[in-house]
């Protein structure tokens, strides 16, 4: 890829993605509300690094390389020069994301790839939002991506090709299958997850079997990594109850929230970020 990867957003997406942007050998500019902000994620990004020479999971040389390919920015005119791609790694509301892809395309070169990060935002409402019809494109990674071995690309009517080819090259650089699918609220991934985790809970709350056996049904029984209602802990349920949520306002009901969802969110039960959701986590 040409120039810089942009990732705006350093948060467990964002970091997750320079990480592996870098260690695969691209140059990496983290944006941040302001420099500190962005500097305060690569701090945690040394400390991944730091371990994982301790774990003898990469050398040390390695992580050294890495690092040096990232540079922290604050969210500004100055810091969209020379990139090749910008990818926004916000959270899942909209507002947010328009105005980020909106200022970026205004700071940025005419031929900047735009990308959302979004894993269930419809990208031809936040394109429209931004005045990017035909320019936009999403590019959903999944959390950790150093582990996860494909990308879902969401690709609206119109699109003009030059922006599906640069995607397509940047998911290949990154190591990952690209599968590129039509655009939809919750795009193909999120909507199959979903409706299994939603399924879970039901039975959870209905009194079927307990947590830990609904998942080990899912994991001993079909192979999966991990269980519908550990994934859904891990994804976090304010995501996860957010993705149910629009999906049902745009008319598609069976995607309405179990009550145990809408309890535990509003009780701040929000899983691994939280510490607590479907199981107990400890904190990182």
């Amino acid at each position: 890829m040409r120039g810089a990867l942009a990732i705006l957003g350093p948060g467990t997406l964002g970091l997750s993605t320079a990480q592996w942007a870098a260690e695969c050998g691209l140059e990496v500019r983290l944006l941040g509300r302001d420099r500190r902000h962005a500097l305060g994620g690569f701090q945690r990004l040394e400390a991944r690094w730091h371990r994982a020479v301790q774990e003898k999971r990469l050398t040390a040389d390695a992580c050294l390389k890495a690092q040096s390919r990232i540079t922290c920015s604050a969210f500004e005119p100055e810091a969209m020069a020379g990139l090749g791609a910008f990818l926004e790694a916000l959270p899942e509301a909209p507002g947010i994301k328009i105005r980020a892809l909106a200022q970026a395309k205004a700071w940025g070169d005419p031929g900047l790839l735009l990308l959302s990060g979004t894993s269930a935002l419809p990208i031809t409402e936040l394109a429209l939002g931004a005045d990017l019809q035909h320019r936009l494109v999403g590019f959903h990674l999944f959390v950790p991506v150093p582990s996860m071995a494909v990308v879902e690309t969401a690709v609206p009517t119109g699109t003009d090709q030059v922006w599906i080819d640069r995607t397509r090259e940047l998911g290949l650089s990154l190591h990952k299958r690209v599968i590129q699918v039509r655009d939809q609220p919750g795009f193909a991934a999120a909507r199959m997850a979903l409706a299994q985790g939603l399924e879970a809970m039901r039975l959870l709350e209905s009194g079927v079997a307990s947590a830990e056996d609904l998942d080990a049904l899912m994991t001993l029984g079909y192979g999966h990594p991990v269980g519908p209602l550990e994934l859904s802990d891990r994804v976090g349920l304010d995501l996860r109850l957010n993705i149910t949520e629009g999906l049902v306002a745009r008319g598609e009901t069976r995607f309405k929230p179990p009550a145990i969802l809408q309890r535990l969110t509003q009780q701040g039960q929000l899983g691994r970020k939280s510490g607590q959701g479907f199981y107990p986590w400890r904190r990182a």
